[in-house]
């Protein structure tokens, strides 16, 4: 967790210098933007300044040559009145500005606009100075003035930077999530197969190694672990056969002496089938273990799934199977020549399962169909009756809940029964897929589907 803590500091200290960048870029794209208003505004050629340096360079006569030059670069227009309010002398007034004026006149000129022109005055012992600067080049208040082209520039600048401001927030944001993810997307997978009981392997460099060095460690312990199970599963199957096949060979014998009477034949025969299923189930219980651990190794080859389906369904009907169940086999005749690289035993092994799922639950016997189709990319075997079914509670159950083989929960409500699960195993150890459809009195349906990787005519 400090590893994080740290890779985390990193990131949002990384983040905060950026922060301080873009606000040093916005001051700056300011100063750019507004250096020559400012200047104009309130430098040398302000109106405050030029007021000054011409009321300096006034006389009743006029101005100097210096300051008409400055006026005339400034587009400034001037003008002089005497205490009567008449015009004494001017410079490039328009020709809508008159020579006289009344103190009211002065008085609401001197603090904004003459004929819509800006003007500013400066008073002096022979008279009143007038600067009038160009329409719309200034706004003026009562007690101050303002650009016009400053506020007119403002509202671009600020949606010009806010954007811009987004922009490279977004950009920041995106390229540090990107790299974050690239840190921590290897983590979190890991993490993920490390929850479904997979081994992982990490090689993460810079600041999340310590924490890929603690998965690392903690799947070499969870792998040692798995194998020690697995193989204390497997010794203890081991270990149950030799006086599971004692039972059963008793069993036998008693069934079979002729000397003994029908009762004690009878619960013979109980005892031999309740030992061959001790042994179906120590088998499953062993290959479940083997194949949730990935210690089964798969002999695979090439399989003609359509040959495989008959030859099983030949099998299973010579095998003594009841008279109250029926096998129907239904080949596409796309899928007569459909062809699998699998392992021929443990594809046969969940079909089995699947019929005698369908034979337990059916005592009172059913239709079982075996059926195969094949498209472009995948074929499908299915295993259906016509039995029982299961409730709408019983396959969320059979889907959602829990097998007590892949769970480390401790309670006593997880689920049981291993030919479902091993059947799942051994499709998914194929890359394969299942799929159960089933409702109250109208049967029981597997769907295994594989993905085509051979065709042959």
């Amino acid at each position: 967790m400090k590893a994080f803590g740290k890779y985390i500091s990193k990131h949002l200290a990384s983040f905060a210098a950026f922060i301080l960048v873009l606000v040093l870029l916005n001051v700056l794209a300011f100063g750019i933007t507004f250096q020559s208003i400012i200047i104009n505004d309130y430098g040398d050629t302000s109106p405050q300044n030029m007021l000054e340096e011409i009321a300096a360079a006034s006389t009743l006569k006029g101005v100097s040559d210096d300051a008409r030059q400055k006026l005339e670069s400034a587009h400034v227009w001037a003008m002089f009145l005497n205490p009567d309010g008449n015009r004494v002398w001017a410079i490039d007034t328009p020709e809508d500005i008159p020579g006289n004026y009344t103190i009211q006149d002065v008085a609401l000129f001197s603090k904004g606009y003459l004929k819509d022109y800006p003007v500013f005055v400066w008073n002096t012992e022979d008279g009143l100075l007038v600067l009038g600067y160009p329409k719309d080049s200034y706004t003026k208040l009562t007690s101050n003035y303002f650009s016009i082209h400053a506020i007119q520039t403002l509202p671009l600048y600020i949606t010009g930077m806010l954007a811009t401001d987004f922009s490279l927030l977004f950009l920041a944001y995106f390229f540090s999530k990107r790299k974050i993810l690239r840190s921590t997307d290897p983590i979190i997978n890991a993490i993920e197969t490390l929850s479904n009981g997979k081994p992982v392997s990490l090689s993460v460099g810079g600041d999340l190694s310590e924490v890929a060095g603690s998965i690392n460690k903690a799947s070499h312990i969870l792998s040692r672990q798995n194998e020690a199970r697995a193989n204390w599963i497997s010794g203890v199957s081991h270990d149950i056969r030799t006086p599971l096949s004692m039972i059963l060979g008793y069993a036998e014998r008693i069934a079979d002496d002729k000397t003994i009477n029908s009762s004690i034949k009878a619960q013979a025969e109980i005892v031999k089938q309740q030992s061959v299923k001790i042994k179906e189930l120590v088998q499953d219980l062993n290959l479940v273990s083997q194949l949730e651990y990935e210690m089964q190794p798969l002999h695979k080859e090439p399989v003609r799934f359509s040959k495989l389906l008959r030859s099983y369904a030949v099998e299973l009907l010579n095998g003594g199977l009841s008279d109250s169940y029926s096998v129907d086999v239904e080949i596409n005749p796309s899928a007569e020549n459909a062809m699998l690289e699998c392992d021929f035993r443990l594809i046969v092994r969940a079909i089995n399962n699947l019929v005698q799922n369908s034979i337990k639950h059916n005592p009172q016997g059913c239709e079982i169909r075996l059926a195969l189709d094949c498209s472009e990319t995948a074929v499908t075997l299915t295993v259906a009756d016509n039995g029982v079914g299961l409730s709408p509670e019983k396959l969320r159950e059979l889907e959602e809940k829990p097998h007590y083989m892949e769970s480390t929960d401790d309670r006593l409500n997880l689920r049981h029964g291993l030919g479902i699960l091993l059947v799942r195993q051994i499709v998914e150890a194929h890359d394969g897929t299942m799929k159960i459809e089933s409702e109250p009195s109208r049967g029981y349906k597997t769907a295994l589907c594989f993905r085509v990787q051979a065709s042959q005519s």
